[in-house]
């Protein structure tokens, strides 16, 4: 008796172990507010998986955030993109808490990083390692204040809980982290996908959108289909919670064939290295032409995210004639708040035999390099560039090189080359790559010159061609005039903007020393701030260089008046 105890002990302590393997009451909450998230831990976002959560700071910047265990600061960076101001705190049970989009350091982090800059001259600082006794902090310590710096849509702060030695990012959710939420996920689109040369739906061999009816209480029902061969399914699905109309994404998908799981994911962890597989997971094609994220519920071959649980046959559903089919597809969020939609399928066999077969004269070989030219474009794809074999479009028409549509996802960039030995020195000076897929928004993309060339790599297939920016940067003083005083002023503000290539760099001094202008490129504000250092005298020459993307530069001086202090 005492044997089996410990035996049914032992099973209890490994199956709580595999649930309960974060310590959920060591970190306490970064923000002394209630945890209302805008964003979920693993949400579907552009080319990459959400790596943390996006905790709500009632519209404000300058919220207070505080070590929510002891440790130290491991690293900081600051970028224009990206994260914006960023904090990492490394705490001794092996875990590293990650603080984003930052308004400002606490002061004495603060002041380490202005003299950085200051000594580079930089407003980006690339990664700053501090020893681990240079800042260390104890729970509950104030380390920071929020902000919206970065690629941030909005005054938030994105937290992220990592593993110390493999870098892998975890829901912070499993160490107690919570925010309200009894509401279940709500399902908006279902599609099915013939997957093999036999396959068919509705007797079509085409992808099909199904319909379906919310019976109420996180059940859907499907219109019936009929299918034969190899199919699977898509379903887009969000999440919201109880204090915020968000649309958030949810925690696991799962799906059941006559009762028996055959697919299922979660986001409990992922690397970095694997979140770009997310347009594998997804409908990409779909994406691209509609803007919506539908999530497949079954694995492609070259996919290689470590999502993944009890697939069988990669998630894919093999049609039998004559026999009939329950598919249920299980959406949850973190709080177990559960959407089933059940999908009948009958076996049928499809009197349509003929399918097209896509093909072009640019067979892309995805083992092999692939290089294409058309008149003075060139197109070359590094090996395994593409997930699998395909056929893409190529074709130049009025200076235009359209490769393919942008619906295919890379996994590497790609090089395009423009001769331009037909331009003059004065065009070559001024010509770039604009993306103009969008014909209405063209972009500039990173271009690369050499002689008689153009070049830039990419990840997006679409439409290209070549451009000239001749127009200089805009410049014009925001918050003081030329020759005025401006003693009361905390603060020095310019607007700068560029209408085609946008803005790569500017350079500001005040009589003449490096001045640190903090740029709101949302805004296109550059702000110094007067307690960076200590002007001597009154009067005081101002000075702003700004380039484009091409080199086209502007630059404005300014005379202002301050009383000594």
């Amino acid at each position: 008796m005492k044997l089996y105890s410990s035996i049914i002990f032992l099973c209890f302590y490994v199956f709580g172990y595999s649930q309960y393997q974060y310590p959920r009451n060591y970190f306490s909450p970064p923000l002394k507010i209630p945890v209302v998230l805008a964003g979920t831990f693993g949400e579907l976002r552009s080319n990459h998986f959400h790596s943390g959560v996006d905790i709500k700071t009632q519209g404000k910047e300058e919220i207070p955030i505080y070590a929510p265990a002891d440790g130290y600061v491991s690293r900081i960076k600051i970028q224009q993109y990206g994260f914006g101001k960023a904090l990492y705190i490394s705490h001794p049970n092996g875990y590293t808490t990650v603080y984003a989009h930052l308004k400002r350091f606490e002061s004495n982090i603060q002041l380490y990083v202005k003299n950085i800059q200051y000594k580079k001259e930089k407003y980006n600082t690339g990664n700053l390692f501090p020893k681990p006794d240079k800042f260390p902090v104890k729970k509950g310590q104030l380390i920071g204040y929020t902000g919206d710096t970065g690629s941030s849509g909005g005054p938030h702060l994105h937290y992220e809980i990592r593993d110390t030695k493999t870098e892998r990012i975890i829901n912070p959710m499993h160490f107690g982290l919570s925010a309200e939420d009894n509401k279940n996920p709500t399902i908006q689109k279902l599609m099915v996908y013939p997957l093999s040369d036999d396959a068919r739906v509705n007797n079509s061999f085409l992808e099909s959108v199904i319909s379906f009816k919310e019976k109420g209480n996180g059940n859907y029902i499907a219109k019936k289909i009929t299918a034969s061969g190899t199919i699977g399914f898509g379903i887009s699905v969000f999440d919201r919670l109880n204090a915020a109309l968000n649309k958030n994404g949810i925690y696991s998908l799962e799906m059941k064939v006559n009762g028996k799981r055959v697919y299922y994911h979660d986001v409990e962890t992922f690397s970095f290295a694997e979140s770009k597989y997310i347009n594998l997971l997804i409908d990409y094609k779909h994406y691209k032409k509609y803007r919506s994220k539908l999530q497949r519920t079954y694995k492609a071959k070259a996919n290689r995210l470590s999502l993944y649980e009890d697939l069988v046959n990669n998630g894919k559903v093999h049609i039998e004639n004559g026999a009939n089919y329950n598919v249920e597809i299980i959406a949850k969020d973190f709080k177990h708040n559960t959407s089933k939609i059940r999908i009948p399928v009958k076996g049928t066999v499809s009197n349509l035999v003929y399918k097209q077969k896509d093909t072009t004269n640019y067979k892309i070989i995805a083992a092999n390099f692939n290089k294409f030219q058309q008149k003075n474009i060139t197109i070359a794809f590094p090996k395994n560039t593409f997930y699998e074999d395909c056929f893409i479009d190529f074709k130049v028409e009025n200076g235009i090189a359209k490769i393919h549509d942008p619906t295919i996802p890379l996994d590497k960039r790609y090089t395009l080359t423009f001769e331009t030995s037909f331009l003059t020195e004065e065009q070559k000076q001024h010509v770039y790559i604009a993306n103009v897929t969008n014909s209405k928004y063209p972009r500039y993309t990173s271009t690369r010159k050499k002689i008689d060339k153009v070049y830039t790599t990419t990840k997006l297939l679409g439409s290209y061609t070549l451009r000239f920016d001749t127009e200089k940067p805009t410049i014009q003083l925001y918050n003081f005039n030329d020759k005025q005083w401006i003693s009361k002023n905390k603060t020095l503000k310019v607007m700068i903007k560029d209408k085609e290539t946008g803005i790569k760099n500017y350079r500001a001094t005040i009589d003449g020393d490096w001045v640190l202008m903090e740029y709101n490129h949302k805004k296109g504000i550059l702000t110094y701030d007067f307690n960076d250092k200590k002007l001597v005298g009154s009067k005081h020459i101002f000075k702003l260089v700004v380039s484009d993307n091409v080199g086209n530069t502007e630059t404005v001086s300014a005379t202002f008046f301050r009383k000594v202090n």
